[in-house]
């Protein structure tokens, strides 16, 4: 093998990129492609083990390419799992339409046909702008018998008065025992339907969203059926990078690529929100969520698993909330991940715990969140420790050794994973974030496995409660990361002085000086996700897909089918400018919501209008029409190499200003305190509500269209500050 890799080293890259040219085009095979990878793996390990570590040498010489070696095989392990994943992904999509069709069919017969189902929306603090969207949500599903209920752990007086409004019931608890599982645990004793579906206080299900899930249930195997946390707003990573149009979610990976392949070996799992429960599990597990860890939905899925039931998945986007909307709500949201999957190895009823498969005790081992943050911090660290004190993570290591062994195993490895999950993965994002992370994730992960016990069950922070202080996560991860540069620099010049070079080996110089570029990018791109970018509107936008028609006092009308639309108001751009003023008054029909009214705030080629509500009716209405009808957020599936180059191409467009504007803002005010209910249970049942999936029209005595109020001043703010609208 070593006399191949010295004559023509060039030759295991070429067989790996023959094969992807075969299993990936001509005769398509995921088998083909993942045993490309294991080959590839398995060649390059035989070389790591046999020929770069000097077995007859002192602890001194040891110590440290038998540290690096460790964390590698460790990486790859976990790597390995992850391709039996991928080998064999799931599409569920026909059996939820013959299920739909099913149950559309009995509803139509006779609705009682059609079981109860108890819908939970979970929340502790959340603010009112995120809770009734969901509310809305649950209210407007499409099912004879959908009973939402709002479990409130804060406790919260306007959260009982919205509800009672809207029509939805209402539970609380003395206590908050047991965090979000014991939140869960009290609203089921307060409950009785047989199937229980579970939302999150930021996630919006889509009106299909029982009909696309239950009909599942009918096998009796089918205990959970959980489907994908889709978002309509941007993480931090497209918002910092400016890559909002780029490139999808980082969870995209996960959700559309990871957990259908964990589908096709009855191993994907309840993910905590978004998720419908037959009851009678909870029956058999002991009365409830199991309460042991704070990440209750897996330990859930274990549970069932052991009592024979399989956690079915949905691969499509039937709800959608929020994305962290800071660095700092990202790292509470990623530790909290990190942190209870690591927990549950502990517990009795964990991956490792009595009564499960072996495969599961595989694909449930939570190593992950160790392993890749400890390939990140060597990936980072080794090259500076090599060049500044000659400390080799491999030894009697030559450029044709690494061409023939280590350049065909990163080749498979980051090209075969693109290729089973094509517009999903994305290497260079996928390691950008994966060192953003580590800084941060690693010392909890590794806490949590020396000291599991003691954990709390931290919100990630949503919409207005996402705000953070001065000073946050990101600041510690800025500083890393530029000293990092610094050493990788400091490094790189050392080895560029002949008098002063201290890599002696000639031809492992441009790898190692290729390998500090290379870091010394990803840590620029860190850096720039750590300054975090204002977010200047209080309401996404999304793209208009019906005509919106404008009626001005004076009785003239336009209609429009290009622009954007939000909560707060619409931008419709134009062919030609408007004979709209600033501050006229107009009405807003849109076709499934009614009539709205609002007020000019710019005019010219693109018209903004904001609306000003009537009546808390019309925009229910609206929000239904926006949230739970489909959208188009986070869709864009690009290439790897198009994601790439819109990375790279970032680095020449870098606004690195934006910390130094946010600090000159002025200082939030501090928050009032909550207004709390007594410590005492309330089960307020769903009360009557209004259809809101219907448009709403007003009209006058003669039929016509409710006449616009008469002109109104604008103040200046609202004609100035374009950048608000909609």
């Amino acid at each position: 093998m070593l006399d191949v890799a010295f004559t023509a080293p060039w030759t295991s890259l070429a067989l790996v990129l023959g094969a992807f040219v075969v299993f990936g085009g001509i005769w398509r095979s995921r088998l083909g492609i993942v045993t490309t990878i294991a080959i590839a793996i398995a060649n390059y390990l035989y070389w790591r083990v046999v020929h770069t570590i000097p077995w007859d040498g002192t602890f001194g010489e040891l110590w440290w390419p038998v540290t690096c070696l460790i964390v590698e095989v460790l990486a790859l392990f976990d790597a390995s799992i992850l391709l039996a994943i991928l080998s064999r992904p799931t599409n569920r999509s026909a059996e939820a339409d013959a299920g739909e069709a099913r149950l559309r069919a009995q509803w139509a017969e006779n609705a009682e046909l059609l079981p109860p189902v108890d819908v939970f929306i979970a929340t502790y603090n959340e603010p009112r702008e995120v809770l009734e969207k969901t509310i809305l949500g649950c209210l407007a599903m499409d099912w004879p018998d959908a009973r939402v209920w709002v479990l409130d752990d804060g406790r919260r007086p306007w959260v009982r008065d919205m509800c009672i409004a809207k029509g939805a019931g209402y539970i609380n608890r003395p206590d908050n025992k047991g965090a979000k599982a014991g939140n869960i645990n009290h609203g089921l004793t307060q409950t009785s339907a047989p199937f229980v579906a579970v939302f999150d206080a930021d996630f919006v299900p889509q009106k299909d969203f029982l009909v696309r899930t239950m009909g599942f249930f009918e096998n009796e195997k089918i205990g959970i059926v959980q489907i994908p946390h889709s978002f309509y707003n941007h993480d931090p990573m497209q918002t910092n990078l400016g890559l909002q149009q780029a490139m999808p979610d980082d969870q995209r990976f996960f959700f559309e690529a990871i957990m259908p392949g964990r589908d096709g070996w009855d191993a994907s799992f309840c993910c905590g929100s978004n998720s419908v429960t037959r009851r009678s599990i909870f029956d058999e597990i002991g009365g409830g969520l199991p309460e042991g860890s704070i990440t209750e939905d897996m330990l859930l899925t274990l549970a069932s698993l052991r009592k024979g039931y399989i956690t079915r998945y949905l691969n499509e986007p039937l709800a959608y909330g929020l994305a962290p909307e800071s660095t700092a709500a990202f790292f509470v949201q990623r530790q909290r991940w990190a942190q209870g999957a690591i927990q549950i190895l502990y517990l009795s009823h964990g991956p490792l715990g009595h009564g499960l498969k072996l495969r599961y005790r595989f694909l449930f081992l939570p190593s992950a969140w160790v392993t890749q943050g400890l390939q990140s911090v060597f990936t980072i660290l080794a090259p500076i420790l090599f060049a500044l004190f000659n400390l080799a993570p491999m030894v009697g290591v030559n450029l044709d050794g690494i061409i023939f062994f280590l350049l065909p195993m990163i080749v498979a490895l980051l090209g075969g994973i693109s290729m089973l999950a094509p517009g999903r993965y994305y290497p260079l994002a996928a390691q950008i974030l994966s060192v953003f992370q580590t800084f941060r994730i690693l010392p909890a992960a590794l806490k949590t496995l020396i000291a599991p016990k003691g954990l709390t069950f931290k919100v990630t922070p949503k919409g207005s409660g996402s705000k953070g202080g001065k000073r946050g996560p990101g600041d510690y991860v800025l500083f890393a990361s530029l000293v990092l540069m610094v050493a990788s620099l400091a490094s790189l010049g050392i080895n560029m002085l002949p008098d002063y070079r201290i890599i002696t080996q000639d031809g492992l110089l441009p790898v190692v000086a290729f390998w500090l570029a290379f870091n010394m990018l990803m840590l620029l791109l860190v850096a720039m996700m750590c300054l975090e970018k204002p977010r200047v509107r209080g309401e996404e936008r999304f793209d208009m897909r019906q005509t919106v028609t404008l009626i001005g006092e004076d009785g003239q009308m336009l209609s429009c089918s290009r622009g954007d639309i939000s909560i707060s108001g619409v931008g419709l751009q134009l062919d030609a400018p408007s004979s709209f003023a600033v501050g006229d008054r107009v009405q807003i029909v849109l076709p499934d919501v009614g009539i709205l009214r609002g007020f000019v705030r710019y005019s010219a080629r693109r018209i903004g209008i904001v609306f000003d509500f009537h009546s808390e009716e019309i925009r229910d209405r609206l929000i239904v029409s926006l949230f739970t009808n489909g959208m188009n957020v986070n869709a864009q599936r690009p290439s790897a190499l198009a994601v790439a180059g819109a990375i790279v191409r970032r680095l020449w467009s870098a606004d690195l200003s934006i910390r130094a504007q946010a600090a000159d803002a002025p200082e939030e005010e501090a928050e009032a305190p909550v207004e709390k209910l007594s410590a005492a249970t309330r089960c307020i049942p769903p009360g009557q509500r209004i259809d809101l999936r219907r448009p709403l029209v007003a009209s006058g005595e003669d039929g016509a269209p409710l006449a616009a109020p008469a002109h109104a001043p604008v103040p200046a703010d609202r004609v100035d500050d374009s950048r608000q609208v909609a």
